[in-house]
């Protein structure tokens, strides 16, 4: 099957999303925000677990994108900039979505989501069946202020997408990097954006954090590099899934392309929301520097040191969301199984996230909390592991629980410390996802953890 194609994927159980959110507060993966005044809808902190799954998301794509290609560096820009950024990208005349409200029930809707016989009978799709208002434009930019002091403060913008300070900077990059074309930039970093109606968990919020590749090229090389970077980052995705025959492309129509855009592509994901863009392949013809260029007043143009052609490059943007990888690699990793001991009331839940990605590599149990010898060994074993990776250390109930609790938050690996071990110096290593278990030397555990925990 080529990249291109759309697989349909059949017989197969979709994980309800009530269950990864109830397993996300539970465990302390994703909370709601302010939450003890009622939570702010759209918005989410990220508890003990989720940050560390974050973390390593974000460490893993920065090492593919930036580590492993020398002709791409990384900067990180500021989520405030100067208002005439987003007059130049188009976002202020763009960045719209057109709205009606139910006279009723006051709840609003996009228009291009209502069906076509509650528009043309002008009507709410609730069971209220309210009158519509006339259709507004709502633009979903989130307003801020520079200034302390009324009516001197200027009027700006929390950034509704991270990619314009690449634009930015691309100048100073190039003068202070000594990059050359073809090259790209890398940047991972909070947007905002005034969604009216967020909704379905972490996949549409109002804070959220994006990560972007802006490939600056000569024009007549954009098809060579926009192809190769629709394949590198479908197959980086397919790295990190448990189904892979889950992930398709799909080709933007010519009535759905963004102002910059010549052409896009969405890798898609399915899960129990449907097929749903995780990560867009953009090519953005010279859009962008050009516009940036004639707002400034800055000549963006680039000369090259052998030919001296001048001319503006073009661009081939990939830009993903860490929070939709988030939640599309919890509702990839989910999965319920009867206990093995055969109790009914018993489910064991799985998360199979990538040991790259898993929040904890290890956890270190001994195998009663009552004995001395075991515990002191356990807690020697911990200290030494959580020098090269997070670690944690349980001994609170019995063995086969303590399994299950490190199963549903996805640690790959579990080390019981048992009267063996004081004998001979050797632990069993228990892997997550087939409850296999072997003998291994304690001045072995650490190898051989790193070999498998660490993204290669």
């Amino acid at each position: 099957m080529t990249q291109t194609e759309k697989p349909e994927v059949e017989d197969i159980t979709l994980v309800p999303l009530e269950k990864v959110v109830s397993l996300c507060k539970r465990r302390g993966f994703v909370y709601p925000n302010s939450e003890i005044y009622g939570g702010v809808a759209g918005i989410y902190d990220f508890g003990p677990l989720g940050v560390e799954l974050r973390n390593n998301i974000r460490r893993y794509w920065w090492w593919s994108m930036v580590q492993q290609h020398d002709n791409v560096v990384g900067i990180e820009g500021a989520i405030i900039t100067h208002p005439r950024v987003w007059e130049a990208s188009g976002h202020v005349e763009n960045f719209v979505d057109r709205l009606v409200e139910c006279k009723k029930c006051k709840q609003r809707f996009r228009v291009d989501h209502l069906p076509p016989e509650n528009l043309e009978r002008n009507i709410c799709p609730n069971k209220d069946h309210g009158e519509l208002s006339e259709p507004r434009t709502f633009n979903l930019l989130m307003e801020t202020y520079l200034g302390v002091i009324e009516g001197d403060r200027m009027k700006t913008y929390l950034r509704g997408e991270a990619c314009q300070n690449i634009y930015l900077d691309y100048d100073n990059v190039l003068k202070s990097s000594r990059m050359q074309v073809p090259f790209g930039i890398c940047q991972i970093g909070k947007a905002f954006r005034n969604e009216v109606t967020p909704r379905n968990f972490l996949f549409r919020q109002r804070e959220f954090e994006q990560w972007d590749l802006q490939f600056f090229v000569h024009p007549n090389e954009m098809e060579k590099w926009f192809e190769f970077w629709k394949g590198y980052r479908f197959n980086w995705y397919q790295s990190i899934l448990n189904h892979k025959d889950r992930l398709r492309f799909r080709e933007h129509g010519p009535d759905e392309l963004a102002h910059y855009a010549k052409a896009a592509f969405d890798i898609e994901y399915q899960t129990v929301l449907g097929w749903q863009e995780w990560e867009g392949i953009h090519w953005r013809q010279d859009w962008d520097l050009s516009r940036h260029s004639q707002y400034s007043g800055q000549d963006l143009g680039y000369t090259d040191p052998i030919t001296r052609e001048r001319y503006i490059p073009w661009i081939v943007e990939t830009s993903g969301g860490v929070d939709r990888t988030f939640l599309n690699l919890l509702l990839d990793a989910y999965e319920e199984q009867p206990d093995p001991s055969g109790r009914e009331s018993e489910i064991r839940t799985i998360l199979h996230l990538h040991p790259w990605l898993a929040p904890v590599k290890v956890a270190v149990l001994p195998l009663q909390k009552n004995k001395e010898e075991l515990v002191t060994t356990a807690k020697d074993i911990h200290a030494n592991l959580k020098r090269f990776m997070v670690s944690q250390y349980d001994d609170i109930q019995n063995i086969g629980r303590r399994y299950r609790r490190q199963d549903e938050i996805g640690t790959p690996y579990c080390v019981t410390v048992d009267f063996q071990t004081l004998e001979d110096q050797t632990v069993t290593v228990r892997e997550r996802d087939t409850t296999s278990q072997i003998r291994l030397p304690i001045n072995e555990l650490v190898g051989y953890l790193l070999e498998r925990v660490t993204w290669k």
